[in-house]
């Protein structure tokens, strides 16, 4: 605590000694343009680019003059330069008329986009009943397989039981393995009804076929 109670006396004590007469710090006045045009020299390699360009001659003659010896002819822009002006200014400053017609165009866009959107919601609004009863029917038809597979599978657990004994632990390994048999044979017999239903089908078509070809080979006699 005494350290700095000591540092701030001696700082006190240094600036009475100043005194108010004293001077301070005065920055040096800033270097002064020379009135005549300076010229960069262009073998000097410290020389900016752009300082032996168009860019500096302008600003030469901006500044001076006549008194420059820049001849105003070459600073104007050439036709390249113009064209690329221009390109420019309609790029990033078009006219009214073409903002405008940029505007319509943006809103007839959205106009179009917002009635496509509205049309898409009434088709859809449309279809929903139908989407409704076609889940409906869906939700129904699965139900009612859930439901004819717990009766089928509880059907083959009442055989397997009928032929191993009531006695016998559904978890157990041979029950489970006579039940899966069980599954196999019904699922053949399955296929094998529908085998059989698809000849019927057939035979029953070949025998339609048949019995109109007779009919339509007949021709009227003349």
């Amino acid at each position: 605590m005494a350290a700095p109670m000591r540092q701030t006396r001696n700082l006190l004590g240094w600036v009475t000694t100043l005194g108010p007469g004293s001077r301070g710090y005065r920055a040096p006045p800033p270097p002064r343009r020379s009135r005549d045009p300076w010229w960069p020299d262009p073998d000097d390699p410290l020389t900016p680019r752009w300082q032996l360009g168009p860019r500096y001659a302008a600003k030469q003659f901006a500044r001076h003059g006549a008194a420059s010896g820049v001849d105003p002819g070459c600073l104007w822009p050439s036709r390249e330069q113009l064209l690329e002006l221009e390109a420019e200014e309609r790029e990033w400053y078009p006219s009214l008329a073409v903002m405008q017609e940029s505007l319509r165009v943006q809103q007839l866009a959205e106009e179009q986009k917002r009635q496509a959107r509205e049309q898409l919601i009434e088709e859809c609004m449309a279809k929903m009943p139908q989407m409704i009863e076609n889940w409906r029917r869906q939700q129904q038809a699965r139900r009612e397989k859930a439901q004819a597979d717990k009766e089928r599978r509880a059907r083959l657990q009442a055989e397997a039981q009928e032929r191993l004994g009531y006695h016998v632990d559904p978890r157990s390994a041979r029950f489970q393995e006579l039940l899966q048999d069980l599954e196999k044979q019904h699922r053949k017999r399955l296929k094998e009804e529908k085998q059989r239903k698809k000849k019927e089908a057939r035979a029953a078509a070949m025998a339609a076929a048949a019995a109109q070809d007779p009919a339509d080979s007949e021709t009227p006699d003349s």
